[in-house]
This record gives C-alpha cells, sequence and structure tokens, in this order.
C-alpha cells in the first residue's frame, strides 16, 4: 500500500509504502467500540460521593406526629424528598477500570488506523519543523485542507508544534508511541509526519 507525502505547503513531495499489517487492515468496528469504551471508562476518577440518609446528620426526631396535623407523614427531615434531606443510590467512590488485552488493543488501533487512510483522512508530511506560531499552524492546515478536529501525530515530542497548535481549539498534538485508538476516532484528519509513521511501523513488529 501507498500513500503520498506532502510538505507543509501541501505540495506533494514523495510516494511511500505503507506496511499492510499496520495500513492494510479491515475494518472491526465491534473491536474498535471496545477499545474506545474501555479507553474512557479508565480515564473515569471515580470518586464522586454523596450522602445517604443514613449519613447525612440530624433528622433522628419524628418531625411531627404520625395522624392529626392534616401534614403528610414523615418520619425524618433527612429523606430524601425533604431538603438537605439524603440522596437516593447516593453516588459512591468505586473503580471503572475495564481491560483489554494487547491483542484486542492493538488490533482496534490498527483497524482505525487503516480505516483514516482508507477515507483519505490520514494525511503524511514530511516534517513538523514549524515556527511557533498559530498563524503558521493555520496555514499549515489550510495547506494541507485538513479542517475540523485534528490530531497532529509527530515522531517524538516537538515543543513548536504543540505552542503553534496550542491555541486552536479543537486540534491537538501527540506523538506516535501514545497514539491511541480513541485520538483516531475522534479526529476528522490524522496529520503525521513520515518519522512517525515509521515509528508506527517498528513497533507492530
Amino acid at each position: 500500500m501507498q500513500t503520498k507525502v506532502y510538505n507543509l505547503e501541501g505540495q506533494e513531495v514523495e510516494e511511500i509504502t505503507l506496511a499492510d499489517e499496520v495500513f492494510g487492515v479491515s475494518y472491526n468496528e465491534a473491536l474498535i467500540h471496545q477499545a474506545v469504551v474501555t479507553y474512557l471508562a479508565n480515564q473515569r476518577q471515580g470518586t464522586k460521593s454523596t450522602l445517604t440518609r443514613a449519613e447525612v446528620a440530624g433528622g433522628g426526631r419524628k418531625p411531627w406526629k404520625q395522624k392529626g396535623t392534616g401534614r403528610a407523614r414523615q418520619g425524618s427531615i433527612r429523606s430524601p424528598q425533604w431538603v438537605h434531606g439524603g440522596v437516593v443510590f447516593a453516588p459512591k467512590p468505586r473503580d471503572f477500570e475495564k481491560k483489554l488485552n494487547a491483542q484486542m488493543r492493538h488490533g482496534a488501533f490498527v483497524s482505525a488506523l487503516s480505516t483514516m487512510l482508507k477515507e483519505n483522512a490520514l494525511i503524511v508530511v514530511d516534517n513538523m519543523n514549524i515556527e511557533p506560531k498559530t498563524k503558521v499552524a493555520v496555514k499549515v492546515l489550510d495547506a494541507l485542507k485538513a479542517s475540523r478536529k485534528v490530531t497532529v501525530v509527530t515522531d517524538e515530542v516537538n515543543s513548536n508544534a504543540i505552542r503553534a497548535f496550542s491555541n486552536l481549539p479543537e486540534v491537538s498534538v501527540t506523538t506516535a508511541n501514545i497514539l491511541n485508538t480513541y485520538d483516531l476516532v475522534n479526529s476528522d484528519y490524522i496529520v503525521i509526519t513520515k518519522d512517525a509513521v515509521k515509528k508506527l511501523e517498528e513497533g507492530n513488529r
């Protein structure tokens, strides 16, 4: 499988051959969905906590007698229907962690990556050597015709690229070694350097 490589002015400079085991994998929606659900679940802190009626201070005395007042019967001022009362089925700290074995996680990743390539949403550039300025970053994206949600992938941490794209709300910058299935699914375009492509292929071996 081959794809074009562009410079930062949007001009085609060469054509490279891609590894089929990384960029030529068939689409597996169920596996991709499972990987994304696992990723999002593992991002949850699980620290929320509210009080049940048993944990709210006060409310030990019946507020008024059962009969004869004309009012609805009440047993405690800390019942859920009262202001300052306890919460029904109160959320408590819990672990939302899900597990996905390495083979399935990798399968979902290469499936999503291959799909991006087939849909012309994967743009390979020869480098990401740009000035750390937002206007320069905008020109690069316009030249590459990459709009909406864009993930820029470099082979290693590129401080200039991070600074250049940081003011663009729907653009994120990451490196090949931490790129994941969610990043791919959550992006309309992936702008990836040629060196980052090589790193992805090397990581597959």
